[in-house]
């Protein structure tokens, strides 16, 4: 009797104690995933180039490497008016083109005498720069360089010496002008030029001449934080056209194995990514403001404009890639009054339709989430903290979400955003609104990613509804915004 009594006595101590359920765990990463310093990046969503060298004073795109010195001669350059000019419009780095293919350098190299210290700028003694970095450096801007790996000007350009010269030019800029958070390269590589006045045609292979993996480790090993642009990464990648457009379907990964700058034929593959790609590699959307990448006068009524440069940011960042806008000073060293007259109409659209979020702490419900865990639940998605998300139990690949935004309004946007940290998932989405007690689909699309934006025809409605239709693995939602 003692035992039986013992035993119930047991049990009920045990009956009593509170029942704590097992913990539910995050989803597991879907390889691959991005970096800090990529991470880094994406949030930057909208940089700005700067070319301006000697090409603003001859009235050229390239420039044959034969151009004198002299003809370098800004008036009134200003790098605090671009740096200001850009940051009022929202763009959150800066990146210059230090020497492009004419390998005129706009630092006073000690490698060359085909830079500012031979022209007429401030007497020889500028350093543009120094200049931009300070500038941007003072107020908040991130600094970025161009440095062309082709050199029209160089005598040994095709050469094996002409590597170790590039290599000291890079390690004069990331020694002597501070963090750098971006460096850039593109695929235009051997061809005619003035070559010390050799005057002829030199052909490079671009897939062995530099040795890349010899060149940016040695870039890492003075700050390893820098992202690599060029058509493979490894940063970040080309989007396959300079229009601004990332493809609708748009897969922040790639396999660069095969891959190197100016390789012909892969543009559709830097335009949409690959959904099997095996490193985080995202697109980055390159465009100028005017029809040429440097400045010209009789382009000053070609300015593109507002609404254009928003349909381009819809088309970019919108589609999760990073939007580098060139904007080119002119012959004054001043962004022109034209480009400037864009960017602010630019600035007060992006204000304008973006002004109010309505689904800001908005109710929100799921047709499922993990382990019925709060910590995954729907209201994550409307909390307005990136790091909080939404995600469904493994295996479960299709979900939906449903938005309440409590009263009757007109809208035009809707922004998505997925937890990239753990990778890349979504593969299919439609969006639906409530009209008349009814769902009615009102825009659909492949790829997420850090940020999708969908513009859709304005409707009144008080309710939306995301449908996640597949998904390489369970999705993770961590944002929806309504405009």
């Amino acid at each position: 009797m003692n035992r039986i009594i013992t035993g119930c006595l047991m049990a009920l101590a045990f009956a009593l104690i509170p029942f704590k359920p097992a913990e539910v765990l995050p989803p597991a990463p879907v390889y691959p995933v991005p970096s800090q310093a990529q991470l880094a990046w994406h949030e930057m969503e909208m940089n700005a180039f700067i070319h301006f060298t000697i090409n603003t004073f001859t009235d050229l795109e390239w420039g044959m490497g034969s151009e004198s010195t002299l003809l370098f001669n800004p008036s009134e350059a200003n790098p605090s008016q671009w740096v200001s000019t850009l940051q009022h419009a929202g763009f959150k780095g800066i990146i210059l083109t230090c020497k492009h293919h004419d390998g005129f350098c706009l630092w006073p190299s000690a490698y060359t005498q085909h830079s500012v210290s031979n022209s007429p700028y401030l007497d020889g003694k500028g350093d543009l720069v120094r200049s931009v970095s300070e500038a941007c450096r003072k107020s908040g801007l991130k600094f970025g360089i161009y440095v062309s790996p082709w050199d029209r000007n160089h005598a040994m350009y095709g050469k094996p010496e002409y590597i170790e010269y590039y290599r000291n030019q890079l390690k004069e800029l990331f020694t002597g002008y501070g963090p750098v958070f971006e460096m850039w390269f593109d695929g235009a590589n051997g061809g005619t030029g003035y070559y010390g006045g050799a005057n002829e045609r030199r052909a490079i292979d671009g897939s062995k001449y530099y040795h890349w993996s010899e060149t940016l480790a040695l870039i890492r090993g003075l700050q390893p934080d820098v992202i690599f642009f060029s058509d493979a990464g490894p940063g970040v990648r080309w989007v396959g056209n300079e229009q601004g457009i990332a493809g609708e379907t748009n897969w922040s990964c790639i396999t660069p194995d095969t891959l190197f700058a100016g390789k012909p034929g892969i543009e559709k593959l830097l335009n949409q990514g690959s959904e099997d790609g095996t490193q985080w590699i995202p697109a980055e959307a390159d465009v100028s403001i005017r029809p040429g990448w440097f400045y010209h006068e009789k382009e000053n009524y070609r300015v593109k404009t507002s609404d254009q440069l928003f349909d381009i940011y819809l088309t970019s960042v919108g589609r999760g890639a990073v939007l580098l806008l060139n904007v080119p000073p002119d012959r004054r060293g001043l962004i022109h009054e034209n480009d400037i007259r864009s960017l602010q109409g630019f600035r007060e659209i992006l204000d304008r339709e973006f002004k109010m979020n309505l689904a800001e702490n908005a109710k929100a419900k799921a047709s499922t989430f993990r382990g019925k865990s709060s910590r995954f639940g729907a209201h994550q998605v409307t909390d307005g903290n990136k790091d909080t998300y939404w995600a469904t139990d493994d295996g479960i690949t299709s979900s939906s979400l449903e938005i309440d935004l409590g009263n009757m309004h007109m809208v035009k946007y809707v922004v998505l955003q997925e937890f990239i940290p753990l990778g890349q998932r979504v593969k299919s989405f439609d969006i639906e609104i409530l009209r008349e007690k009814r769902w009615i689909k009102v825009s659909e699309g492949t790829t997420i990613g850090y940020k999708r934006i969908l513009r859709i025809a304005p409707a009144e409605t008080s309710r939306l509804r995301i449908n996640i239709k597949a998904s390489k693995a369970c999705p993770v939602i961590s944002n929806v915004e309504v405009y």
